[in-house]
């Protein structure tokens, strides 16, 4: 309704509700992978391409939030490949980040891209809810991310 588009636009294009959404979400996948291109060409370390990436996503929440409550959506193959996509590109990355320094080599991988991906969340329902200014969710989410993950003063010991 905010956009003037009818129903009757819509099913023009899209066949059902589920198509829609499955085109919102290649969208915003398209969408993400559009802001994060140039990470790796202006980073200078890992670390910095970590806040580049969480200062680009951030800010496509408002976006796209609506979209990580269509379970439909976890059962699209081509959907999932491209998240699966975009979780081994973070995964790399965070290996980079391990090994130069900036992140504690205990941290399991895997626990890191969870970590990562709940914080875009948060970012994305902070600026929503109005708590944190669209330009400074990115920044906090790196920032909590790479700091409460960082080389701890004993060294990477503590976890098995």
């Amino acid at each position: 309704d905010a956009a003037g588009v009818g129903r009757a636009t819509l099913y023009r294009h899209f066949s059902s509700r589920e198509d829609l959404i499955r085109a919102l979400a290649v969208e915003s996948i398209r969408e993400m992978d559009r802001a994060t291109a140039h990470i790796e060409e202006s980073a200078t370390s890992a670390r910095h391409a970590i806040e580049l990436v969480f200062e680009a996503v951030a800010p496509l929440g408002e976006r796209y939030h609506f979209l990580t409550m269509e379970t439909s959506l976890f059962d699209d193959p081509g959907v999932t490949r491209s998240w699966d996509r975009q979780r081994r590109d973070m995964s790399e990355l965070i290996e980079l980040a391990k090994e130069e320094g900036s992140m504690a080599r205990d941290v399991p991988t895997p626990w890191a891209v969870a970590a990562a991906d709940a914080l875009i969340y948060a970012a994305w329902t902070a600026v929503k809810d109005g708590d944190v200014a669209r330009n400074d969710a990115g920044r906090l989410a790196s920032r909590t991310f790479l700091d409460g993950l960082g080389p701890t003063s004993r060294g990477d010991a503590g976890l098995s």
